[in-house]
């Protein structure tokens, strides 16, 4: 490279963090387009609407009550994935929405929830079950229903409900003839409903009979059936504009509940972490990252440097994409980001660290940057595609806060690859173009490493990790026994109380943080009490772990001596989890697919079985000694949890990549005389560099936020914590040993 091209390339990289940096502190234009204090914000971060429904059925049944819970959950995703719906009481449901501040808005949008008929046009006896009176083209004004209800139950006129739809998306298509483009509404029915609907369908095809939608007391679509649908995927067309399908669409989507529902009634409320907890981990995260600048920088001169440089660069990019495409940024989501930071350096790491190798073996400084890049790109491409694969088959198997996390960290992966593989590498090729190529600035010489015979210890490796995963389950033993559960759960796994309070004085946030929540934790013995402020009034709501009477009357009688308050303005309702049982299993069968499809990638990538099933087992034990750490510490089991696991597996795999890739290309130049245990002793020897310095800055980050946060924070960082020592100690010391006994045992394997 040229010196002209390499001083251009530091200007444009200049000039690329002067825009990214303008950008995200002040954005464009009077609407601050692109700024971060436009990037959507959770309910834990910023606060949202919280809308309550009453279910007008008498004494509704558990199972009704968790599917319209699970359905609604699934509905208001489409405003945030961060979105949560749970059970308040016997007989209401409360959907928190985070990121909006207009409760009607919502209301309006989302519908209100009522039943769902589709109605056939003809009843048995032959008369007609609704007839046309008004040709306005609204078809609730246009439509009258000729017969009850229960009539048309009766009479077996009703084609399907609400509950055999699964799905309906409004859509533009295109003739493939005329070239027209339409709106229409996509449904997609249930197993049951496609047979009763293919019956239907057959009936009123010949004719092209119409078939009623008719929800909440009126028709909203009377649609001519054109030819039999037996296979579940229907199409409603008509002259609609894009905004009246995806409204018939919405209206179709609410009446598929279990449930009518009512609106008891809506408030704007305040974030639950309040902005003290934003803006320290916004400090410890800058904090962190200058740690891990300066360590990159020591550790490896002016390649640390260049690494540094595209490190801003990849948190500009996550900064923008984040408000280009509205993710919604919560707690978890920042797990994805920091995973995300994590695996950038350790690309780099990777670079570098091949970077040194050849330099050590005499190579130029050109021809080892050049080469260094070359040998790092397959375990960093195979690394991040692992990572990747299991953030998309969270994507779009997962839901909330599942689905939050995969967004951000597959945001993070896709652009630490770019930054590694692109900016790191015009970077430091620009450094060298300028004049900067003498080998002091790129290399600094120390003792060569003899290879650490890690194999040797491996039946103590093997031990320890059993222990402590067996201490794990004896703990999960003795406090289930106990009486105090498995796990710490908190109330988003197991429910608890909700308690409003009308205070005399409207409190901050802060104010709450600081004298409410000690008074609240004290009489409760709760440690991860949440509370949220009703805009506009003086009310907060406070969410503990399930709270029997005596600990209820103890917190009214403690809010009525510290604040004075009017003991009548203080009521209670039991909450169910906001975590549903149907979102754990989401992400029980997410995870496990995602397992799965890293298995086969690495099977594919590796011409083996043995690398995917040691590394996959690696894994598990990964998040087994977590388990334990969060089952011995009595850590708090919430929403963060969900994303702390999958933070970890994440991380583990990755490790245990850069080793399988070296093993690899050490049995590429292997012979048959090769001794197998010093290959594997090596290859773990060559990258151990690595696994410290990777683990390293990521422990720095994380350790940083734990530090500098609020509580909720470090119970949040600190089983991170304890995960990333876990994944530094798997990686090095259990992975490859977990390989050669699989290669010695089975010899024979493909």
């Amino acid at each position: 490279m040229k010196k002209s091209k390499g001083i251009l390339s530091l200007v444009v990289t200049a000039a690329v963090i002067a825009l990214l940096a303008f950008t995200t502190t002040a954005g464009f234009g009077k609407g601050h387009i692109g700024s971060a204090r436009n990037i959507k914000l959770g309910l834990d971060l910023a606060g949202g609407v919280s809308i309550t429904y009453q279910v007008k059925d008498d004494n509704p049944s558990e199972k009704d009550m968790q599917d319209t819970i699970y359905k609604l959950q699934k509905r208001v995703e489409q405003y945030s994935t961060e979105s949560s719906v749970y059970q308040e009481g016997d007989d209401r449901i409360n959907i928190e929405i985070p990121g909006v501040s207009n409760a009607n808005e919502i209301l309006d949008e989302l519908g209100q929830p009522g039943s769902l008929y589709f109605i056939a046009h003809k009843g048995s006896d032959g008369t007609d079950n609704y007839t046309q009176v008004n040709s306005t083209g609204d078809s609730a004004q246009d439509y009258q229903l000729n017969k009850t209800i229960e009539e048309l139950e009766a009479d077996g006129s009703i084609v399907i409900t609400g509950t055999d739809v699964k799905g309906a998306q409004a859509e533009t298509t295109e003739d493939p003839v005329t070239k027209q483009r339409e709106n229409i509404v996509s449904l997609t029915l249930t197993d049951e409903g496609t047979d009763k609907f293919a019956d239907a369908t057959r009936e009123a095809a010949p004719t092209k009979d119409s078939i009623g939608i008719y929800y909440d007391g009126a028709f909203v679509s009377v649609p001519n059936v054109q030819n039999v649908i037996e296979n579940g995927q229907a199409q409603i067309t008509g002259n609609h504009s894009f905004e009246e399908a995806d409204n018939l669409a919405s209206t179709i989507r609410i009446g598929g509940l279990k449930l009518e529902l009512t609106e008891l009634r809506s408030n704007v409320v305040g974030a639950q972490l309040g902005e003290q907890a934003i803006s320290t981990s916004l400090k410890a995260g800058a904090i962190g990252l200058v740690i891990v600048f300066l360590f990159m920088i020591f550790a490896y001169l002016l390649p640390g440097l260049a690494s540094s440089i595209a490190l801003i660069v990849y948190t500009g990019l996550v900064l923008v994409i984040l408000n280009a495409f509205e993710v919604t940024l919560t707690l978890p989501g920042i797990a994805g980001i920091i995973l995300g930071i994590g695996m950038a350096v350790d690309a780099n790491v990777i670079i570098f660290a091949r970077v040194k190798e050849e330099m050590a073996r005499g190579k130029s400084v050109r021809n080892s940057l050049k080469t260094g890049f070359q040998k790092a790109l397959s375990a960093i491409v195979d690394g991040n595609i692992t990572t990747l694969i299991a953030a998309l088959v969270l994507w779009f198997m997962g839901s909330g806060t599942v689905k939050g996390f995969a967004q951000t960290l597959g945001i993070g992966i896709v652009v630490s690859m770019f930054t590694a593989l692109v900016v790191t590498r015009l970077i430091i090729f620009a450094f060298y173009a300028v004049g900067l190529r003498g080998e002091k600035l790129y290399y600094r010489k120390g003792k060569e490493r003899g290879v650490v015979s890690f194999l040797s210890k491996k039946k103590i490796f093997f031990a320890v990790s059993l222990f402590v995963i067996a201490i794990g389950f004896v703990f999960i033993g003795v406090n289930s026994a106990g009486g105090k559960g498995a796990f710490a759960y908190s109330l988003e796994f197991e429910g608890g109380t909700a308690t409003n309070v009308t205070f005399n004085e409207d409190y901050s946030i802060e104010e709450i943080d600081e004298k409410i929540v000690p008074i609240v934790e004290k009489v409760t013995g709760d440690a991860n009490v949440q509370t949220q402020k009703v805009a506009g009034t003086n009310q907060v709501i406070i969410k503990t772990v399930t709270l029997e009477l005596d600990k209820r009357e103890a917190l009214n009688q403690a809010m009525v001596d510290n604040f004075k308050v009017d003991q009548e303005k203080i009521t209670a309702e039991n909450i169910s989890s906001t975590v549903s049982g149907e979102m754990r299993r989401d992400a029980v069968v997410a995870v496990i697919v995602a397992t799965i499809f890293m298995l086969l990638y690495i099977w594919f990538r590796f011409k083996d079985i043995r690398f995917a099933t040691s590394a996959v087992t690696a894994l598990l034990h990964d998040v087994l000694v977590v388990l334990a750490f969060y089952a011995v510490a009595r850590i708090s089991v919430g929403n963060t949890f969900i994303a702390c696991m999958l933070t970890i597996v994440g991380y583990s795999i990755n490790a245990t990549i850069v080793i399988f890739d070296r093993i690899r290309e050490e049995l590429h130049y292997a012979s048959k005389k090769t001794d197998l245990e010093e290959l594997v002793n090596k290859s773990i020897t060559q990258t151990l560099t690595r696994s410290i310095y990777t683990s390293l800055t990521t422990f720095i980050m994380v350790a940083v936020i734990f530090i500098m946060g609020v509580s909720s924070i470090r119970e949040f960082a600190l089983p991170l914590m304890a995960g990333i020592i876990c994944g530094a100690y798997s990686s090095v010391c259990i992975t490859g040993a977990l390989w050669y006994v699989m290669k010695k045992k089975f010899v024979k394997a493909a």
